[in-house]
Parts: structure tokens; C-alpha cells; sequence
């Protein structure tokens, strides 16, 4: 489906938004998980955003999507579903910005996951980025390995980096995906298909939360929500060379949000972790501008 062009600014507002209220999810999330527990958080947030989607295609009158477009909702949203589950069990045992910066590894292990399924060809300039990217993340992690070994924190950041993984392979989906729905659509199959994912297990794991809970459960959904339909809108209208550098500014929302809210402390290492790894990822997006876009479909 062809998308009427914007100007560039508008496009750029329109992405800084949904970058914010992502970040803004990811510490309601971090919250919920607290509270009720990974698994029950993201069953509950993609029931409320599922109902949330149901009245959006509804109000928009969007009919089912051929089975070609529906067979990529259905994979990118398992994906999606794994991957979400990993970060945000990850993001209980780190800080915020800490695991936001360990995310970011994501779009260069695209960079390979697309030489593997779509044949790409990687470059010197990709080899460079992959590089800058695995020393940042061994910064970072050789400040959790030293001292005050903390076990827990370790765990957190291998579930982090494996759902980075996930989520460089939801980066490709996204590419075969973009074009042929619309954000209201993919939001939704994407918190439908969550659902059915974490439905699965819920006669063993579901606990229904408390009504307290609800407003963090409603906010979580409907920041995911809206965030996809700006990220999906944006991306659809722009270059994405030009809205890739505002992906970077979630980290800077995640240590604001994980001082606000947790009382997390930004350390040296992940600041210059960080430096490290958006460098290798800003290389790589002057290659291939596409897979590079740390786009959350994702996470989330």
C-alpha cells in the first residue's frame, strides 16, 4: 500500500514520538514485570492491546489480510512474542538504559541475518560496525564481570542479547513486511498473535492481576499500541537514513526513566558501551539504511 509523502519533519516528529512513548513502555513494563511476573505482564498487556486493535480495525473498517501478508503477521509476531519475552525478563535484573544500550547490538546482527536469508552481501564497512558493536557490549559487560560479580545482572544481559537476536530477525520480517499493511493492522496482529502465543500457557502461568494493575496493564498496551502505529506511520513516509538516529535517543529516555522511577545509576561503562555499539550501528546504516533502523516492532 503506497503512503502519501510528508515532509521530513513531520515524519521526524512523528518517529521521536514513538521512540519516546516506547521507552515510556519499557518502564511501565519494567514495573508490571516486577509486580506480577514477566509472563503474566505480557498476557495481559496484549490482551488489553488486542481489544485495543480489535477497535481500531473495526472503526477503520480493515478487512482480513490475504494469507501471503497474514503469513508474515503470524511469524513476526512468534518472533516478537519470544523476543519480548527475554527483554523484558532482562530488564528486570538490569538497569533501564543498560539494557536499552545492550538491545542495540540488534540491527548489526541484522546485517548478518540478512546475508543468511536474503542474500545480502557484507561489506568492510559492515565488519568495521560489527566490531565497534561487540566491543561495546564487552564494556559494558566486563563492568558487570568485575568487582561485584553480580549473577542475576549476568543473566539479565544474555536474555537481553538473545533477544537482540530475535529482534534482528524481526528486523527482517519488518523489511519483507513493510508496504503491505497498515500500522493500525500491524499493530494489531502483532498484540493478537502475542496473545495466542501467551494464551497457550496461561492454564498453567496465567494469575489474574489485581485491579491495581490494571492502569499500568491499559498504559503499557496503549503506549505499545500507539508507538507502533507512529514507528510503522514514520518509516513508511521517510528514509530510513533519516529517522535512524532518533532510535538512539531511547537510551537517553531509559536512563532519565530508570532514575526517575528505579533510582538507577548510568555508569561510565554503559555510556561508553553505548558510544560504542550506535557508532557501529550508525557505519552499518550507510550501508544498508533498511536493516539497520532499530525499529521496535519493536519491542514489543
Amino acid at each position: 500500500m503506497k503512503s502519501r509523502p510528508v515532509p521530513l519533519a513531520l515524519a521526524f516528529t512523528v518517529c521521536c514520538v514513538g521512540v519516546a512513548m516506547f521507552s515510556a513502555m519499557d518502564a511501565v513494563m519494567k514495573g508490571l514485570s516486577l509486580a506480577i511476573g514477566v509472563y503474566n505482564a505480557l498476557l495481559w498487556r496484549a490482551l488489553a492491546g488486542t481489544l485495543m486493535g480489535i477497535i481500531g480495525m473495526v472503526m477503520l473498517r480493515k478487512g482480513w489480510p490475504a494469507w501471503p501478508v497474514l503469513r508474515i503477521h503470524l511469524l513476526r509476531g512468534g518472533v516478537v512474542a519470544l523476543m519480548a519475552f527475554f527483554f523484558f525478563f532482562g530488564l528486570t535484573k538490569l538497569p533501564l538504559a543498560e539494557a536499552i544500550a545492550l538491545s542495540f547490538i540488534a540491527p548489526l546482527i541484522a546485517l548478518y541475518l540478512a546475508a543468511l536469508l536474503l542474500k545480502e552481501r557484507i561489506g568492510r564497512s559492515a565488519i568495521t560496525a560489527s566490531v565497534l558493536g561487540l566491543a561495546g557490549v564487552a564494556v559494558i559487560l566486563a563492568a558487570r564481570l568485575r568487582g561485584d560479580y553480580d549473577q542475576e545482572a549476568v543473566f539479565g544481559a544474555g536474555a537481553v542479547l538473545f533477544s537482540a537476536v530475535l529482534f534482528a530477525w524481526n528486523l527482517i520480517l519488518q523489511k519483507q513486511q513493510a508496504g503491505v499493511a497498515s500500522p493500525v493492522e500491524v499493530a494489531f496482529f502483532q498484540h493478537l498473535v502475542m496473545l495466542a502465543v501467551f494464551g497457550a500457557f496461561s492454564p498453567f502461568l496465567a494469575v489474574v492481576p489485581e485491579t491495581s494493575h490494571a492502569p499500568m496493564i491499559f498504559g503499557a498496551a496503549g503506549l505499545a499500541f500507539v508507538s507502533l502505529m507512529c514507528l510503522s506511520w514514520a518509516y513508511a513516509r521517510a528514509e530510513a537514513q533519516s529517522l535512524i538516529p532518533v532510535e538512539y535517543t531511547a537510551f537517553v529516555w531509559a536512563a532519565i526513566m530508570g532514575w526517575l522511577f528505579f533510582s538507577e545509576r548510568l555508569t561510565v561503562a554503559t555510556l561508553g558501551g553505548t558510544v560504542l555499539i550506535v557508532g557501529g550501528c550508525l557505519i552499518a546504516a550507510r550501508r544498508n539504511p533498511q536493516i539497520a533502523a532499530h525499529v521496535e516492532g519493536s519491542a514489543s
